[in-house]
């Protein structure tokens, strides 16, 4: 094989293919092989539903799970014991190669997508396909597939957006980065999976002022743990849901980003920042705006790569200066101090909304609000003195955290216990009959003694007899 550009591919690759790449690498370090191999490659691809290879296989008959099977099988033939970094294996590179030619010569395509890397296959099955998975491969009729490339592919993915439509991103879009790493705050406020939300009025107006900015228009809630500061956006998704609020606001989906999500399984350098620049793309692109809650924001300083990697906040830096990307953060006053003070850039993006430990009164409120959630929830009835007892005790005794949240948890694990004891034994029964049964273990292996000629105390086996009595009284 001639010397290729192996950077220059890897660049070519389109967004599925690169996603499956990084999958493969990560597939390759867990296993500890020494090269990232066209098996590990198809295992990944297999994962994307809606991309090209999925919408062939399934047109052409082909079992996916059997070729799932075969293509682990040919996976635990190779060398394992790898510490270090794998290598790309010479005939995935040959394959790039080879899908290339087909995307830019037979496609027309600017990047390479992943059915150039199945056409490719098909196209040297001598060479590619020499395991046992190959045979399956071979079903798909490549002249078929050719002539009716487009028709099969009609509903993929992987199908580039016009120019009349380029920027636009469909809101359903399946695999889209929005919908693999985010979580639609509006609609489950529609589908009443969101506990309404009291005692925040002021919070949430502050926020809807500062979302109404032209620029700088990034609210960051600042609190101690437990004050509510995700119950604050969730309440602005309610009043969304509701169409109570100004006219900017009513056709927004407010999705909440999961950065945890975000860096799990981005193993190679700049996965994580390929990921995140994604979903600013697409909030930016979507026909419907967007506002995006970022929850534990402080790990944006840092997130996604070692020291000297890129970091996440540099890259919602300038988006969130010109006002292209609406976001709402959410972080603790140490974290707020440790992070955002420290880089001023950053802090001067956001503007700062207090969360303040509501007091007492303010938290017998939240309580009569939600109780109606906890007694379908616990089938009980959660009486108002209850309400008043869990503010109440909760600020009293429960030190080292905040209301409300300590005041909920009170009220909760009452409704719970309540609960279990109403459709269980009492504790003090289930004591005692656990006594008992400790009781009769002890008679019967003293007894058991006694057959066998053994002395046993005949004074604490009277007393043992005594307590069993004693117990069924």
């Amino acid at each position: 094989m001639i010397s290729v550009d192996l950077k220059g591919l890897i660049e070519n690759l389109n967004e599925v293919c690169t996603s499956t790449l990084h999958g493969a690498a990560g597939l390759c370090v867990s296993r500890t092989h020494y090269e990232i191999s066209l098996e590990h490659f198809i295992l990944k691809i297999l994962e994307e539903l809606e991309a090209d290879w999925f919408l062939i296989l399934k047109h052409f008959s082909v079992d996916i799970e059997r070729l799932r099977r075969l293509v682990e099988q040919s996976l635990e033939n190779l060398k394992v014991g790898n510490t270090g970094k794998p290598v790309f294996s010479p005939i995935l590179i040959e394959l790039f190669a080879d899908s290339w030619l087909i995307s830019s010569i037979d496609l027309k395509d600017d990047q390479i997508r992943s059915a150039s890397l199945l056409m490719a296959l098909l196209k040297r099955p001598n060479f590619y396909l020499l395991e046992k998975y190959g045979e399956l491969l071979k079903k798909i009729n490549l002249q078929n597939l050719e002539e009716n490339f487009w028709s099969i592919l009609e509903n993929s993915k992987e199908n580039p957006v016009s120019k009349t439509e380029k920027g636009k991103i469909p809101s359903a879009q399946k695999g889209s980065f929005l919908d693999r790493f985010c979580i639609d705050f509006t609609q489950r406020a529609k589908e009443g999976k969101i506990d309404p939300v009291f005692g925040r009025d002021k919070e949430i107006r502050q926020i809807i002022d500062i979302l109404g900015r032209r620029r700088k228009n990034n609210p960051i809630c600042v609190g101690e743990p437990g004050v509510g500061k995700t119950a604050v956006v969730e309440g602005l998704a309610l009043r969304i849901a509701q169409q109570d609020v100004p006219d900017f606001l009513t056709d927004v989906s407010l999705l909440g980003l999961d950065l945890g999500l975000l860096e799990a399984g981005a193993g190679m350098k700049g996965e994580f920042e390929n990921r995140l620049k994604g979903v600013i793309d697409e909030v930016k692109a979507s026909e419907k705006p967007i506002i995006l809650f970022i929850d534990e924001a402080h790990t944006l300083v840092g997130a996604g790569g070692s020291a000297g990697g890129s970091d996440a906040a540099n890259l919602l830096k300038p988006a969130l200066a010109r006002g292209e990307l609406r976001t709402i953060a959410a972080t603790t006053w140490s974290e707020y101090k440790k992070y955002f003070e420290k880089d001023p850039a950053l802090a001067r993006r956001f503007q700062l909304v207090k969360l303040d430990e509501p007091d007492v009164s303010t938290t017998k409120l939240i309580l009569r609000g939600i109780k109606k959630n906890y007694e379908k929830s616990h089938k009980v009835v959660v009486r108002d003195d209850a309400i008043e007892a869990s503010a109440n005790l909760a600020h009293k005794y429960i030190t080292g955290r905040f209301l409300p949240d300590k005041a909920i948890d009170l009220l909760d694990t009452s409704c719970a216990r309540v609960r279990i004891n109403l459709t269980s034994k009492p504790a003090e029964i289930e004591d005692k009959e656990r006594q008992k049964q400790a009781i009769e273990r002890e008679i019967e292996a003293l007894d058991r003694d006694a057959q066998n000629n053994i002395t046993i105390d005949k004074i604490h086996y009277k007393n043992l007899k005594n307590k069993i009595k004693t117990i069924e009284k």
